[in-house]
């Protein structure tokens, strides 16, 4: 059991405890003595990073703002992101220069890396570490997880995937160093264990966790002991929290329950998630937010789909398979349909980021303290080109993100700019990155941290 003393001296990593279960608590005013609460959470800078993956680029038409350097009208594409303005800008014409001769594997491998992947089909492979594994490195140490990698798709493709590239390049978007890929979990149950399972391997962490009802019910005599000694706010926030807990596990044992109503699964969806794409990405969108709540990690990445994924999108009203679409051929109506479905894949991320935005942490938001890229390694698949594309950064408040602008390079610019840039705004600083020339100006406020 957890221990707990005065209200004014809850420790920052406090976790309720029960067999076989482990549940981290979000940051509580009683963590902070109350007289130096405010000052300390205003002053904290961006802590937490987010990397989100949209596979093979997007119709750039519909994807690009309209006007100047402000984001006075949304695009069709970005349109969902219309309410979260003030959080969200776009930057255009990024490239990955290393990602050439253009092909599927290389805009999975270089988004996060920048670097050049080695041309094999065999397991001599060898690309460079990611960003996020950068930003892990620091931002990591002091939490249960240094960063949390998931997917949508199953990724047990071996061998060679695409023009000659190891499939290697495009099931992994983390790598830990040039020669050490981190496989990224699809399954919310698994993902769910990860967070809240406490000792043993796999295997043991599983069966302890399944020999109950809920999570919750085992660490119940903490909540009670725990609620008694916060204070209104806390205990607000602790219920919501705690309720949030509840309905992700409830929603993940109807999947599983759901699996022989499902006589058509997706081969590239592992059995036991949702049977609707969407269903199923909000499920792992909420189990980052929790992730981040409890500060069980502070980097994630996503991956809303592989590289040459044939996934349809009933939800978007387009029946193509999404990767023979993107191969358009400038064909107006394929063109447009694939619009569809770039829009689709950011109306989930505008969800997220609404959620955290509604989710509230010492000093703000969860949104306020924490910065997310969201984009491609393509631009426009018809080509397999890697410029000019498709960039999101959204959050930062609390890091003096101005949100609502629109950056756009005359000239193409390395996505290591920012890359470094953001980086730097968690905290994380390098002289240099990949290819990078610079930071990217006017995405940030100067602030005094």
């Amino acid at each position: 059991m957890s221990t707990f003393t005065t209200r004014l001296a809850l420790p920052r990593r406090t976790f309720l405890r029960g067999m076989g279960s482990m549940l981290a608590l979000p940051l509580l005013d009683a963590m902070v003595p109350a007289l130096v609460a405010a000052e300390k959470t205003a002053a904290k800078p961006v802590k937490r990073l987010g990397y989100l993956f949209m596979p093979m680029g997007a119709d750039m038409t519909r994807w690009t703002p309209a006007g100047g350097d402000k984001l006075d009208e949304m695009s069709f594409i970005l349109e969902s992101l219309a309410p979260l303005k003030d959080r969200v800008s776009i930057v255009s014409n990024l490239e990955v220069r290393n990602a050439y001769p253009g092909t599927h594997a290389t805009s999975n491998a270089s988004f996060l890396s920048c670097a050049r992947a080695k041309h094999t089909e065999s397991t001599d492979y060898f690309l460079g570490t990611t960003v996020d594994q950068m930003a892990a490195q620091q931002l990591g140490r002091e939490t249960q997880l240094p960063s949390l990698e998931l997917a949508m798709d199953m990724m047990q493709t071996v061998g060679q995937c695409d023009n000659g590239y190891a499939c290697v390049y495009q099931n992994n978007l983390s790598w830990s160093s040039p020669t050490t890929p981190l496989p990224a979990e699809a399954h919310p149950r698994i993902v769910f264990e990860m967070l809240f399972g406490e000792g043993g391997d796999k295997a043991q962490r599983q069966a302890a966790l399944r020999k109950r009802a809920s999570l919750l019910d085992f660490v119940k005599d903490d909540i009670s002991r725990l609620q008694r000694e916060l204070g209104a706010a806390d205990r607000e926030r602790v219920g919501h929290y705690l309720e949030s807990v509840r309905d992700v596990e409830r929603r993940i044992q109807r999947a599983e329950r759901g699996v022989a109503e499902n006589p058509l699964p997706d081969l590239d969806r592992p059995t036991g998630v949702p049977a609707s794409y969407a269903e199923h990405a909000r499920l792992m969108f909420d189990l980052q937010l929790l992730a981040m709540q409890g500060d069980v990690t502070r980097v994630t990445t996503f991956q809303l789909a592989r590289e040459t994924s044939n996934r349809t999108y009933p939800e978007t009203g387009v029946s193509d398979p999404h990767h023979p679409l993107s191969h358009h051929g400038n064909d107006p109506e394929k063109i447009a349909r694939m619009a569809k479905i770039n829009r689709f894949h950011v109306s989930l991320f505008a969800e997220f980021l609404q959620k955290l935005r509604a989710t509230p942490e010492a000093g703000g938001t969860l949104l306020d303290n924490s910065l997310f890229l969201y984009g491609s390694g393509m631009g426009n698949p018809n080509v397999h080109d890697h410029v000019n594309l498709p960039i999101i950064v959204a959050g930062g408040a609390a890091g003096g993100m101005k949100g609502g602008r629109h950056i756009r390079y005359k000239e193409p610019t390395p996505l290591a700019n920012l890359h470094l840039t953001l980086l730097d705004k968690a905290g994380v600083r390098l002289e240099k990155f990949q290819d990078s020339t610079g930071k990217v100006d006017g995405l940030f406020e100067p602030l005094g941290i």
